[in-house]
């Protein structure tokens, strides 16, 4: 709208709007829907393909109304930097424009070097960690206005925390109304609430779950080992803490995640079996050496490994049981027909994508339709997968990865959203609920967090 109104006063750009690589194909449709009279140039895909956009800008004077590109084009080489250095745009639109928080980021500084005579940043999030990001964002838009002025304002925003509005001081309520008069001129902000008076209802569950015996026991022996090994240093590392920190987290999601049926006596065996296999007996891979590398795979992999090579691993094979050994898939078998009989539809949110690899099997094993998309999923294939989501109703599950699914998508044909794991960022999550709880939205829209009793769910 905003756009097709500077076409009507007579300003037809060229702008660039620029976007996460997920979102870029629904920019597209969007524009061309809405302002058909816009004529678009898609700045993406191959080397050859980019040489060819720049060539027909630079060398044929190819005119265009908005140049469409991703972050990721916008910050590549140093031939796709020249093009957003060289050209005089009138309009940059960032959309999610959050990824800019870190001024000191490399994306930042290439971006900061694009020449627009206005800067516009999209973003339902502007505040993620704390209130130097919207420092950040604050810079990006009017480098002009607060270059040299950096110091100021972080002293500004750092010396507000976080306690509750009755906890803080004066002096910190003060620096508040300074740093809200300081965003004021600059800062649109519209609320659901505000611009979507119709929407339905967003309702949100904690679903605690409690882990299964086999489950718990590996989660106790992580425990137990860790207790021992910070107990014998005199301190952890910040990354090692991180590192158990994330083993206790795959307990909680499932057992698979790590290596406990698989064990180093059995990894021998396997070992020496697959060590007659063709390819490795043609390099002379020695038993102890297989062994070594499959020591550092976890159950899943393990199995996995075996179907592949079935022939000499066959019989160490899983059973196709040990895949609802998990306390949050207990909790599913009794959620996913609950919601399936009342024809609800399913957004099935994790961080990890092995995590969703064993949710599909799980669905498999239940009979029910379902679609993947994760981050490895080919950028021009991710549209047609929510038009197949949007447009088939027998399609009852859909599994995204919380980054690359929870980003500026529309999947308003769902109407529950199930997060199988929380993000360290609520933002994340929050990013992930929107992309059914959004305009088009016609059902009532219902949360459900798993979340695992005394782990470090909690």
């Amino acid at each position: 709208a905003f756009l097709a109104q500077l076409m009507e006063q007579g300003e037809e750009g060229p702008h660039v709007i620029i976007v996460p690589s997920s979102t870029i194909e629904n920019w597209l449709r969007e524009l061309q829907r809405w302002c058909p009279a816009l004529k678009v140039v898609v700045y993406y895909g191959s080397q050859e393909e980019r040489r060819a956009v720049r060539h027909s800008i630079f060398f044929q004077g190819e005119e265009f109304n908005v140049l469409l590109t991703t972050y990721n084009m916008a910050t590549g080489g140093a031939e796709d930097r020249v093009l957003f250095k060289k050209f005089e745009f009138h309009y940059a639109v960032f959309d999610e424009g959050h990824m800019l928080k870190n001024m000191s980021s490399l994306r930042f500084q290439n971006l900061m070097k694009i020449s627009a005579e206005r800067r516009l940043l999209l973003t339902g999030t502007p505040l993620q960690n704390n209130l130097l990001e919207l420092m950040s964002l604050l810079c990006f838009v009017m480098p002009e206005i607060f270059q040299g002025k950096t110091d100021h304002l972080k002293k500004v925003f750092a010396m507000i925390s976080r306690s509750e509005d009755k906890q803080k001081s004066r002096f910190e309520k003060d620096r508040i109304a300074q740093a809200k008069r300081i965003m004021r001129p600059f800062v649109l902000r519209r609320l659901k609430r505000d611009v979507l008076q119709h929407l339905p209802k967003k309702t949100e569950h904690i679903i605690k779950c409690t882990l299964v015996p086999g489950q718990q026991d590996v989660y106790d022996s992580l425990v137990t080992k860790y207790s021992l090994e910070i107990g014998d240093t005199d301190e952890t590392t910040t990354s090692g803490g991180v590192g158990i920190f994330m083993q206790f987290r795959k307990a909680a999601n499932h057992p698979l995640l790590l290596r406990h049926l698989y064990t180093d006596d059995k990894l021998e065996k396997m070992a020496k079996e697959i060590s007659k296999e063709p390819s490795h007996k043609d390099r002379g891979a020695l038993p102890k050496l297989i062994q070594e590398d499959m020591s550092v795979m976890n159950d899943f992999e393990l199995s996995a490994l075996c179907k592949q090579y079935k022939k000499y691993l066959g019989k160490f094979i899983l059973d196709p049981s040990v895949i609802a050994d998990s306390g949050k898939f207990k909790k599913l078998d009794t959620l996913l027909p609950e919601l399936k009989e009342k024809d609800d539809r399913i957004l099935l949110f994790s961080q990890f994508t092995m995590m969703l690899d064993i949710l599909e099997i799980y669905l498999e094993q239940k009979g029910y339709r379902y679609m993947r998309m994760d981050g490895q999923t080919p950028v021009p294939d991710r549209l047609q997968l929510i038009d197949r989501f949007n447009n088939e109703p027998d399609i009852f599950v859909f599994l995204l990865s919380t980054r690359a699914g929870g980003l500026g998508i529309n999947l308003v044909a769902a109407n529950t959203i199930i997060l199988h794991d929380i993000d360290f960022n609520p933002y994340n999550d929050k990013q992930a609920e929107d992309r059914c709880h959004r305009l088009g939205q016609k059902r009532e829209v219902t949360i459900y967090k798993l979340i695992c009793e005394d782990t470090v769910d909690v």
